[in-house]
Parts: structure tokens; C-alpha cells; sequence
């Protein structure tokens, strides 16, 4: 953890948002990384709670709601949201969509994934997403959660432009830029510019970031930080602590 709230600062020094996803969150490690200034803390529901013990087995739905609980409760925004195209029923897709509604609070971030299918794993053979029905999905998370950000997230890289474009036809407001969304490939900077440029999308305006070298400083500070003599508790994050 303390190294986790020193990258925080480091981040938050140079004029960034910062989101963090660590899994489980007691009530008194969301308040720590709350008072280290963290912005969001991702965690998803993934799908449904009647769909979720086909998928996961290591912990509970409730685990994840308590978890975004003790988020919300630290002052903290959220970002939650699910993946589609795990072998769920539309009703499954749905239940994901009431469940984030539902939530005390809607989620400032609701990411919506399309499964990235790797070879060798237990789901590389499910049927693909009909791009109408994950189109459709955007548009009631639109409905439902009207002042959320809707993320196109995961498996961007499969959708053709049209099928992008009616994404945000249909309210998705967001998308994860850069040339990789952890370990799945994203589409190429320059081709979502020209996308955004044929359909006549304007990237929201945010505060000006610091010239060039004063970046370069900062960004030197938050490194040396962070390498600073790191011990064995430091390297890695234990839940339990």
C-alpha cells in the first residue's frame, strides 16, 4: 500500500487523473487511497449475478458490490462495467445493466467489454457478438445510466468503423486511447482520430498539461519515488494488508 499511495502522488503531480484496479477493497484501503487523492477505482461486476459462478469461482458478486461500497463510501468515483460475449443470454446483458443502475449511485465509468477471445482458453470457442445486439446494449446503458461515461473498451479492435460509429450513435461517450487496453491490442491512434474526424467527434477540451519539460521533471520524480529502495512488501500488493 504505501507504495501504491506514493504512485498516486506521483501521477496526481503531474496534473493527471489517476484510476487504480487492485480487486478487493476493505472499507480501510479504499480510505487510504482515497487520502492519497485517487480519482477512480475500476472494478467490475463482469455480467449478471445469475451468470457470474459460470465465470468466476474466487469470489463472490457480493464481494464485488461490498467493494464498490467501501469505494463510493471513501469519497471516491467509480468505474464499473462488464464484458459481453462469455456465452451470457441477453437477459444476462441486461441484469449486468440493472445491476450498475441500480447501484446507490450510477458509476461515474461504466466500461463495456467484448470478449477478446484467447486460443487455449476455456471460452475461445463462443459464439461471437452479433454487433446489433452490442450495439443495442450501449444504447440502454445510454437510458439507463444517462450521465455516465459509456466506454467502449476491450475488443475495439475487432469492430469495424461502422459497427464503432453506431456505437456512438448510440451513446457510448468514451473510449480507452493507446496502442494497448492491458494485454489486448487497441486500434492505432491515428485511426481513431481519422474515425473521430469522419463522424464529426470533438475530443472533450481538458486543462492544458505541462510543457514538454516540465513533464519530463515530473514524470523523473515519480519514477525515483517509486524506485526508491522498494522492499519485498513493496513490489507486490497483498489484499490483505
Amino acid at each position: 500500500m504505501p507504495l501504491l499511495k506514493e504512485m498516486i502522488r506521483g501521477v496526481k503531480d503531474m496534473g493527471l487523473e489517476t484510476c487504480m484496479t487492485l480487486g478487493m477493497l476493505t472499507p480501510d484501503q479504499a480510505q487510504q487511497l482515497a487520502q492519497a487523492g485517487l480519482d477512480y477505482y475500476n472494478h467490475n461486476l463482469d455480467t449478471s449475478p445469475e451468470f457470474y459462478g459460470n465465470i468466476i469461482t474466487t469470489r463472490t458478486y457480493q464481494d464485488r458490490l461490498d467493494t464498490l461500497s467501501h469505494v463510493r463510501d471513501a469519497g471516491m468515483k467509480i468505474c464499473s462495467g462488464g464484458i459481453i460475449g462469455m456465452g451470457e443470454s441477453t437477459n444476462d446483458r441486461a441484469g449486468l445493466l440493472v445491476e450498475l443502475a441500480n447501484l446507490p449511485t450510477h458509476p461515474e465509468s461504466v466500461p463495456i467489454n467484448m470478449l477478446v477471445k484467447v486460443k487455449g482458453t476455456p471460452l475461445e470457442q463462443v459464439d461471437d457478438v452479433e454487433p446489433f445486439d452490442f450495439v443495442r446494449l450501449i444504447a440502454v446503458a445510454r437510458i439507463m445510466m444517462p450521465k455516465s461515461a459509456v466506454r467502449l473498451s476491450a475488443g475495439r479492435e475487432k469492430m469495424n468503423e461502422q459497427m464503432q460509429a453506431l456505437c456512438f450513435m448510440a451513446g457510448a461517450n468514451s473510449i480507452f486511447y493507446g496502442c494497448k487496453l492491458l494485454t489486448t491490442p487497441n486500434p492505432a491512434e491515428d485511426s481513431d482520430m481519422l474515425l473521430f474526424k469522419k463522424l464529426g467527434i470533438n475530443r472533450e477540451q481538458v486543462a492544458q498539461k505541462p510543457d514538454e519539460i516540465t513533464e519530463n521533471e515530473l514524470l523523473d520524480r515519480v519514477v525515483e519515488r517509486v524506485a526508491a529502495r522498494p522492499t519485498a512488501s513493496d513490489l507486490f500488493y497483498d489484499a490483505a494488508l
